[in-house]
């Protein structure tokens, strides 16, 4: 008698693609500046705590609720904060759509909030689980090209998370 035996050849594999846009608008509404869609670094700990820990429900796992802008590096690997943090976090709006593979989050930094109290070169971004300074463990992040944005000015973002 024969014994068939399938082999898997298929090896299954999820891609974690994180965007980014952003722009800078004056008091009146006009964009003062636009970074264009960039793409992020999702680091040890954003894997570990964000997806891994929150999938399994265990103890430490985290959930998004804030956007962070900077004006430090990019972060690496193994970063927990994002350089250079500016005073006020942004809640961030999150949304996806039925059988959606991609999170969508948006964020608004008005100047009303006093984000900057001076003007200030921002340049990277991160999504963080909490709304204060300097205590949140990053999701991901990464840098644009600096820009300047003074305290009449807002910072609109939206950050995009896709699975694939």
């Amino acid at each position: 008698m024969k014994v068939l035996q399938e082999e898997s050849t298929a090896a299954e594999s999820m891609k974690i693609v994180g965007m980014f846009r952003l722009k800078i608008k004056n008091s009146d509404g006009t964009i003062h500046g636009d970074s264009g869609w960039h793409t992020n670094q999702v680091v040890n700990l954003g894997f570990n705590q964000y997806l891994v820990s929150t999938l399994g429900g265990i103890a430490g796992s985290k959930v998004l609720t804030h956007v962070m802008l900077g004006s430090g590096t990019a972060p690496g690997a193994a970063a927990t904060t994002l350089e250079g943090e500016v005073e006020v976090r942004a809640a961030g709006t999150f949304a996806t759509t039925t059988g959606s593979k991609t999170l969508d989050v948006r964020a608004t930094f008005a100047s009303a909030n006093s984000f900057v109290t001076n003007t200030q070169n921002i340049s990277n971004i991160a999504l963080g689980h909490t709304s204060t300074q300097g205590a949140a463990t990053i999701f991901a992040g990464n840098t644009y090209a600096s820009s300047s944005c003074a305290t009449n000015q807002s910072v609109e973002t939206t950050y995009q998370i896709v699975f694939s």
